[in-house]
């Protein structure tokens, strides 16, 4: 008679299908708090061993793979997964889902992705978090289900139990005495003498491992939950992004939450189960990691904290930076009702709300300080920044802040806002003209406080905000002087075009795309306000030179920085900015839709799926910038990638985005005087304390612009 591992080993020989592990990464982090988090959920906690559980389930898997490996995971744990892969020295498909919708969408678009490849291949479905310490154990009974799995059948593994755990899921097996047997009844997490009862009569833990073919698995699905189905092919055929990480379509956000048990398993007819007897646990709640690890007192800590337990056992005390749990293990349970509300205040639950809040901070706080508080009165010029209890912060007059400021105010009194915004736009751009505007028509970057110039030199992205100043007092005034006055800037411009298309920066980095978008921008701008086709046409240059030498067509992640041949420049210097990743998305969307491209706004729906690589939701807010993997590079979060995030968020429809951005947004509009804000918030969630920069009302400006069109649209 042969041995069980070499049994398994032949049966798994006369499988020519391939098989392909799919392990299931995710959780909302609330059983195992303080811990576990939204941000960092169970599976990759190292609990029990050196390893996370999900570091476990990669390397219990990768023995199982002859077609490949796929991870599906949240966009917002996208970093996490890469890194714990790395550590491993594992490689996988990583499958990032837009929106959390428990594991049978999960499952469904695994299978899609996988049959897509591999029509006939076999998963083996994997929990990330659970523990299993006899690996080879788990691999030989998986390789037992294969043929089963093969001839059409979804075979879950039933773990016999040691203990009427009544946290447990439980399956009674069919009548027979095969290795696979058919499915009588799921009976989840009864109470513990029912528990008992049921071990009596054969029952097993259902340990939500199974292994199924990727067509039985999509035909059970579209039969049982067709809306699943539906939903997870859909965001199979929409995939961006090539190689080890893939992002699902939005369609993924329309399936039902619901777990692949109550989706399939309890109404198939195809369900079977494999009784096993390796030792496992799903490590639910805090009992079950102390009696994984063999402890009575379960203790966890930061680095150089001591924990100290005198007279106690069967107790937890776990310890985090901002959290202490001390609980009884037989209370376990009861730890996920202390976890809380997560992430930022929830201010508002509407948009239309938000709009009203918003609109009312810009007409009777934001716009008023500034065009007060805001201003110099000796020279009419704005000022640079603002405290947090609206005293003046003032060492210069930058070009771009002065035309930024000109641009809010006229755009304001165009907009039909009541105020005296007009003359603010006007007397600030005088004093630009005055100052900074050379005998050759372009304008020096920076001025002293009475309008001299200290930094002569003439930038594009500068003029892209001088250009844009004009475009709003063309819509304000309806005079036609401004127009002629931007055509004569654009003209003087030409100095400063490149020859492999687009502008050169004529100090620091030369090629760069932000000041090609903030030319987009104003092109935009005057494509509305203006009459000279020239803008049109500037603004389709800007748009092919981002959908053919910015953007990267194999990830659509658009670099910042590149070489003169417009070659991204990667590594050090290779900047991911999420905030310029929505931005670019909402100028593509303006633009794809006045010229009927779909090209471009599949582009801007690309950009905005990698700029929610950088949602924290932890903090609730979009952090700096990201490494060439769209891991963190920078946790710090600024003000303007919020607006730039709600800006895309609104044009493209992502209403839930919206929402969650307006809310992240509001937190640092809270300031002691009203029409200020806070600049940058710490990776811990405090603010830096530091004036407010005057740059940003520009940006707070058209979000509230957008927000108030979206809801009245």
């Amino acid at each position: 008679m042969k041995a069980p591992a070499a049994a398994a080993a032949a049966r798994e020989a006369s499988i020519s299908a391939p098989v392909y592990p799919v392990i299931l990464c995710g959780g909302s982090g609330e059983r195992l708090w303080p811990a576990s988090r939204p941000w960092r959920p169970k599976p990759f906690l190292a609990l029990v061993a050196e390893r996370s559980g999900f570091q476990a389930a990669v390397l219990r898997a990768l023995p199982l793979v002859t077609g490949g490996l796929v991870v599906v995971g949240g966009e917002p744990h996208a970093g996490l997964i890469a890194a714990q892969l790395s550590e491993v020295g594992a490689e996988a498909v990583v499958l990032l889902e837009p929106a959390a919708r428990d594991t049978a969408p999960a499952i469904a678009a695994a299978a899609a992705w996988i049959a897509q490849r591999a029509p006939d291949a076999i998963l083996a479905i994997l929990a990330a978090d659970h523990h299993i310490p006899d690996a080879a154990a788990f691999q030989n009974a998986v390789r037992a289900a294969l043929p089963a799995a093969a001839d059409g059948l979804i075979v879950t593994l039933g773990v016999r139990p040691t203990a009427a755990a009544g946290a447990y899921g439980y399956i009674r097996p069919g009548p027979g005495e095969g290795a696979v047997r058919s499915i009588a009844a799921f009976v989840e997490k009864p109470p513990p003498l029912a528990a008992a009862a049921m071990i009596e009569e054969g029952a097993l833990w259902n340990s939500g491992t199974f292994i199924a073919s990727a067509k039985t698995l999509l035909a059970e699905t579209a039969r049982w939950s067709p809306q699943v189905a539906e939903a997870a092919t859909a965001s199979v055929q929409d995939a961006t992004g090539t190689g080890a990480v893939v992002a699902l379509g939005g369609a993924f956000a329309n399936a039902p939450k619901i777990a692949f048990d109550r989706a399939v398993m309890e109404k198939t007819g195809r369900g079977a189960v494999m009784p096993v007897a390796f030792a496992w646990s799903d490590l639910g709640a805090w009992d079950a990691v102390a009696a994984a690890a063999g402890e009575r007192v379960l203790t966890r800590a930061p680095p150089g904290v001591r924990i100290a337990v005198v007279g106690l056992t069967d107790v937890a005390v776990i310890v985090e930076p901002d959290a202490v749990l001390v609980a009884a293990l037989a209370d376990s349970q009861s730890v996920r009702g202390l976890a809380g509300p997560q992430g930022p205040p929830v201010r508002y639950t509407t948009l239309a709300q938000a709009a009203a809040g918003f609109g009312v901070w810009l007409r009777t706080a934001a716009l008023p300080l500034w065009a007060t508080v805001g201003v110099d009165p000796s020279s009419g010029g704005f000022r640079e920044a603002l405290s947090w209890t609206g005293v003046p912060d003032d060492p210069w007059r930058r070009t771009r802040v002065q035309a930024r400021q000109s641009f809010v105010f006229a755009s304001a009194a165009a907009g039909g806002l009541d105020g005296p915004w007009l003359a603010a736009a006007e007397a600030g751009f005088d004093f630009l003209r005055r100052g900074a505007q050379r005998p050759d028509g372009l304008f020096a970057s920076k001025l002293d406080l009475v309008g001299r110039p200290i930094a002569p030199a003439a930038g594009v992205y500068d003029h892209a905000f001088v250009l844009l100043a004009l475009a709003a007092l063309r819509q304000a005034t309806a005079s036609g002087e401004p127009e002629r006055e931007a055509l004569a800037l654009l003209e003087r411009l030409g100095s400063l075009r490149h020859d492999r298309g687009g502008f050169r920066e004529p100090d620091g980095q030369p090629f760069q795309a932000n000041a090609h978008m903030h030319l987009f921008e104003a092109a935009l701008e005057w494509s509305v306000a203006g009459e000279d086709p020239i803008w049109s046409a500037l603004a389709d240059e800007m748009a092919d030179l981002a959908m053919n030498r910015l953007i990267d067509p194999a990830t659509g992640v658009l670099r910042e920085f590149f070489t003169a041949d417009w070659v991204a420049l990667a590594g050090e210097t290779g900047l991911i900015e999420p905030g310029h990743q929505f931005e670019w998305a909402w100028l593509l969307e303006r633009w794809g839709s006045m010229r009927s491209d779909e090209a471009a706004r599949q582009a801007a729906r690309r950009l905005f799926a990698v700029g929610r690589r950088g949602f924290d939701p932890a903090r609730g807010v979009v952090v700096s910038a990201l490494w060439d993997d769209l891991s963190v590079r920078d946790p710090a979060a600024r003000l303007w990638p919020q607006t730039e995030h709600l800006k895309a968020a609104l044009i493209l429809g992502e209403t839930a985005c919206a929402l969650e951005a307006a809310n992240s947004l509001a937190v640092y509009l809270d300031t002691p005087a009203r029409g200020v804000w806070r600049e940058r918030m710490r990776p811990n969630g405090g603010f830096v304390e530091e004036p407010a920069p005057a740059t940003s009302l520009y940006h707070l400006y058209l979000a509230v612009r957008e927000l108030t069109r979206a809801v009245r649209r």
